[in-house]
Order: structure tokens, then sequence, then C-alpha cells
């Protein structure tokens, strides 16, 4: 059974980046991380390198790698052992693109708002 409850976070027009971004993924590489989501369902904060990485101020990174092909999911938890997963991407640099922390921050801010 698992630990931990993951949810996609859902912006107000209820549009569901995370969702999205799988759904966008090569059926491998999907796959894969569909695998790292259920580690993380099943480890919650246990969840370490490589699988598992935090980045800054609660935002973790999950980590999935297929050949040559790396893509990420950021994610923050919340409160009854809850891990919302915020948006996906490619990455193509050593760092985790800047926009990508921000974006997540602002969709933790929004979640953390309507959840009040």
């Amino acid at each position: 059974m698992a630990r931990y409850s993951v949810e996609f976070y859902q912006k107000e027009d209820d549009s569901e980046p995370v969702k999205d971004f799988l759904l966008s993924l090569e059926t491998k590489v999907r796959a894969k991380m569909m695998e790292m989501i259920s580690l993380l369902q099943e480890n919650g904060y246990e969840l370490r390198e490589p699988y598992s990485k935090h980045l800054s101020d609660g935002i973790f990174e999950l980590r999935a790698r297929v050949g040559t092909n790396s893509s990420r999911i950021l994610f923050f938890f919340f409160i009854d052992q809850r891990i919302v997963l915020t948006n996906g991407f490619i990455k193509k640099t050593q760092k985790t693109p800047a926009r990508e922390l921000k974006k997540a921050k602002m969709f933790r801010s929004d979640y953390k708002r309507r959840r009040s």
C-alpha cells in the first residue's frame, strides 16, 4: 500500500501540466517516469539521488533517464503525506532551468492559496 498520495497540480483552467508533459513523452520514457512516480509514492522523503533531489525552497525533482533522454518532474510535499507534481521538462543542460523552478514555485503558491 502506498504511503504517500501523489496528485497532479491542476491549474484554475483544469489543465494539468505534468499530465500533459507525460502524454508528450515517448512510450519508454513515459513508462520510466511512471515507475519513478511509483517509487516516490512508496518512499516519499526517503527517496534520494539518483531518483530524486531537493533543488530549492522545498521544491524537489524526480529524475528519469532512458538512453540520452533525461526527463524531470518537479514536485513538493504537502500536508497529510501528499506529494504534488507541478511541472515536467526534458533536461538538456547540467543545471535545472530557472524558469522551470520558478514555475514550480508559482504553482505551489497557487495550490496553497486555493487550499486555504
